[in-house]
């Protein structure tokens, strides 16, 4: 090879090369051109709602140490310090001022402010400062603890800016969301994060769950401040953390905006809000339950008690009737059928799709409103009735009734649940009440023992129990 065609092939493996090269530079300036439109994006988004956002800073009255009350009216303590010591018993001197904080925004010109619950719950006081730093004091319109939405208002001569409210169904998991509020005190705090779940309940934060969880930083002081989608629209009501620290661990909780749309409403028009009720005890399905109610799959709620004189009973559901649809659509749970059934209007009648009998059948039935209450051991006898599965149970005498409520209804009570029995593990605890035994409803222990008897040998036992006012169905098996 002699020195032309060296110099040759070696220009050609550069050209070769700078062309990739180039078309890599083209790349990688359109990526960075992206991420920079991008971010004008959520900057733009920031831009327009922040005005919106307000500060709420409230004031209440607490007593400091009411438990102390019985132990410092002894005696002992005057003639040790003196009269002067009644003083500080005055319950008027015990009390002090207590201040909380958290975040809003606003949704109307007329100065309606949506936020928390837990923010302005109790509060003598609410001050709402806003963008521009100014103050106004704030009146509660009307809140709802059992999903911890509130309404409070300001009363100004200027035109409000306001956030839009957009639609909570439409947000996808691992779409991006901006929230914004002022956590530690911390004014106009922005984060960013994507949607990590939807349709979040059991978070045993309030009664009626349904949350949006995101991985944008929701701190103490974000409390009712928005969650945004890119469109700059709210799609929930920032509400809470998950942390064992108190601090931001990547978890947070949004109430979804379309749940607070119909609390808000009903809040401004009545100052409360009315739930829609069915009148039955539900519990969720697993493969055990399905197999004991030969259903055939777990899908749907059980129905474990139809209340008389209710909507459901008035309806014809019946205990052992298995939900599977409300108005034509599916229920996954039992936080989705409350929460259907509860953001149903009272008087609204609604097609239940129910598994009764290895049929499934449609009925209608018109939703009550929710009533506003909604919401030891005596001698033992015959122990080795159930003790195979770690209980010992005896008759429902009426003191027992009167001790633990039972008045009026019929069953056998759990006097002991052994340790690191079937009945242990599935939370059987002493006082609660087995009313049936393999669908078979029980009086006393006469009959649980007939029942039993038909059913000699099983290692599987299917009870009904009811804890205070509401009942299951516990399915127990001996390994």
């Amino acid at each position: 090879m002699n020195r032309t065609q060296f110099l040759s092939i070696v220009t050609g493996m550069l050209l070769l090369l700078l062309v990739p090269l180039s078309g890599y530079a083209d790349e990688a300036e359109e990526r960075v051109a992206m991420l920079d439109r991008s971010a004008k994006v959520f900057a733009e988004v920031v831009k327009d709602v922040t005005p919106a956002v307000v500060h709420i800073r409230v004031e209440s009255t607490v007593d400091m140490n009411p438990e102390f009350d019985e132990f410092f009216n002894h005696p002992f303590f005057e003639r040790f310090f003196g009269p002067e010591f009644r003083r500080f018993q005055d319950p008027e001197q015990r009390k002090r001022r207590q201040q909380g904080a958290g975040s809003g925004f606003i949704i109307s010109n007329e100065g309606h402010i949506l936020t928390n619950n837990h923010v302005v719950e109790n509060a003598e006081d609410i001050t709402v400062t806003l963008a521009d730093s100014s103050t106004v004091k704030a009146e509660l319109v009307g809140a709802d603890p059992q999903s911890d939405v509130a309404l409070i208002k300001i009363d100004v001569d200027e035109t409000l800016p306001t956030v839009p409210l957009g639609d909570s169904d439409k947000l996808d998991v691992g779409e991006w969301v901006i929230a914004i509020g002022n956590p530690f005190g911390l004014n106009q705090t922005v984060t960013v994060g994507v949607v990590s779940a939807k349709g979040r309940s059991r978070v045993g934060i309030n009664e009626y769950e349904d949350f949006i969880q995101t991985d944008a930083a929701i701190n103490p002081g974000n409390s009712g401040g928005p969650l945004l989608n890119i469109h700059g629209e709210v799609v929930g009501i920032n509400s809470a953390l998950y942390s064992r620290t108190g601090g931001y661990m990547g978890i947070g909780f949004a109430i979804p905006i379309n749940m607070a749309k119909s609390i808000e409403s009903q809040l401004q028009e009545f100052g409360k809000v009315t739930r829609g009720w069915l009148g039955v005890g539900i519990q969720d399905i697993d493969e055990q339950l399905a197999q004991s109610f030969n259903l055939p799959d777990s899908n749907g709620i059980l129905v474990t008690e139809v209340h008389p004189d209710t909507p459901a009973e008035k309806g014809g559901i019946k205990e052992g009737d298995v939900i599977v649809k409300l108005d034509n659509e599916a229920v996954a749970d039992v936080a989705e059928l409350r929460n259907g059934i509860a953001m149903t209007s009272p008087g609204t009648d609604l097609a239940i799709e129910i598994f009764r009998d290895g049929t499934s059948q449609t009925i209608k039935v018109t939703i009550g409103e929710q009533p506003d209450d909604f919401g030891m051991v005596a001698q033992k006898s015959n122990e080795t009735l159930l003790s195979p599965f770690g209980l010992v149970v005896q008759e429902l005498t009426p003191e027992l009734a009167e001790q633990f409520g039972y008045e009026n209804r019929q069953g056998v009570i759990i006097s002991e649940v052994i340790p690191d029995s079937p009945a242990a593990r599935a939370n059987l605890r002493s006082g609660h009440l087995i009313e049936e035994v393999n669908q078979n409803r029980i009086t006393s222990l006469a009959e649980l023992q007939q029942v039993l008897d038909q059913n000699e040998g099983s290692n599987r036992v299917l009870l009904k129990v009811r804890v205070g006012n509401f009942s299951q169905y516990i399915v127990l098996n001996i390994e």
